[in-house]
């Protein structure tokens, strides 16, 4: 837990699809992070942070837009591993974030040699730092969130594929829902600690159900019926690559372990389905329907009324004039 209180993750309006993103990854950070799309103004940093009380560490990590290489993998200092035989490692942000939530704002504009460094790590769990023949390796596992607003730019489909969900957020709320966020929002503002005192049971209730649920995760079977439901699924969605299989189904153990469940269910199945397929699903073309008869047209077969492929459209003609009708000079 941290000194300074975040909004409570229980006390966030609406967002329902998102809070379950951040909880299953809690469970299980292998599912490689969740990347929220949305407009400015929509709380993904306040619900980033909330994600972190349900952690053991509580830990909140930001990384800030700017940062190096260096700031993001920590540095080794090789004049202290030539004199003294030892390498004396800084800590960067990857080792700061560990068993926390590491938070990026604006993924898409970073580099994309960092993003790149990032998700690896994220999926590793680890960081191997080598400089001139000297390495250094530390654990690194924690909750990766990236948001970013798509009208600001968009992440390369390499970089896309390897977040495990992505949610997408609505910037339009409904005026009433939008009232009790405000009010909330002002609360917490006024009084963190009274606001948080009267969520501490709500939010108790739900860092208990993640740890539970995290001590389950290993018994439940990533069985092969499953298996065989989502591949023929990513298969027809027509997905590239096997990471939203292998996701997919390690979120549908994750969110039967979060029912408390012994095995992974339909339900499981349907609840994370549009998280893992949403950023790889491709936009498939429909088939030509074919004429009656149950041939194809040829190339150069063409409707009643048009050309053939290659043919010059017709010249257009003055309003009034007839194509079959010569027109001739008047008589003087």
């Amino acid at each position: 837990m941290t000194d300074i209180p975040h909004f409570p993750l229980s006390a966030v309006v609406g967002a329902d699809d998102l809070k379950l993103a951040l909880c299953l990854t809690a469970i299980d950070p292998k599912l490689g992070g969740v990347l929220i799309e949305g407009p400015r103004g929509m709380a993904k940093s306040t619900l980033a942070r909330g994600l972190a009380d349900l952690l053991a560490s509580g830990q909140f990590v930001t990384l800030p837009l700017g940062a190096t290489e260096e700031r993001l993998v920590g540095t080794l200092d090789l004049d202290a591993a030539l004199s003294e035989g030892r390498a004396q490692f800084t800590p960067g942000v990857l080792a700061k974030a560990d068993g926390g939530v590491l938070y990026v704002d604006e993924v898409n504009l970073l580099p994309d040699h960092l993003v790149d460094l990032l998700l690896d790590v994220a999926a590793s769990g680890t960081n191997l730092i080598e400089r001139d023949g000297i390495s250094h390796r530390h654990s690194a596992r924690f909750v990766l969130i990236g948001t970013m607003n798509p009208e600001e730019g968009e992440l390369r489909p390499q970089l896309l594929d390897r977040f495990g969900f992505n949610v997408a957020l609505s910037g339009h709320t409904q005026p009433a829902e939008r009232g009790q966020i405000i009010r909330r929002r002002l609360d917490f503002d006024s009084d963190p600690q009274g606001f948080c005192g009267q969520w501490a049971d709500r939010q108790a209730a739900l860092r208990e159900r993640c740890t539970r649920a995290r001590a389950l995760l290993d018994s439940i079977p990533l069985d092969d019926q499953a298996l065989a439901q989502i591949t023929e699924r990513c298969f027809a969605a027509g997905v590239d690559g096997l990471r939203a299989d292998l996701v997919w189904l390690r979120g549908a153990r994750a969110h039967a372990a979060w029912r408390g469940a012994t095995a992974i269910s339909e339900e499981d199945i349907e609840a994370v389905a549009e998280f893992a397929l949403r950023h790889r699903r491709q936009e498939q073309s429909p088939p030509a329907t074919p004429p009656a008869g149950g041939q194809s047209p040829k190339p150069n077969d063409a409707p009643e009324g048009q050309g053939q492929w290659g043919d010059m459209p017709a010249p257009a003609l003055p309003i009034g004039a007839r194509r079959d009708v010569p027109t001739w000079p008047k008589k003087p």
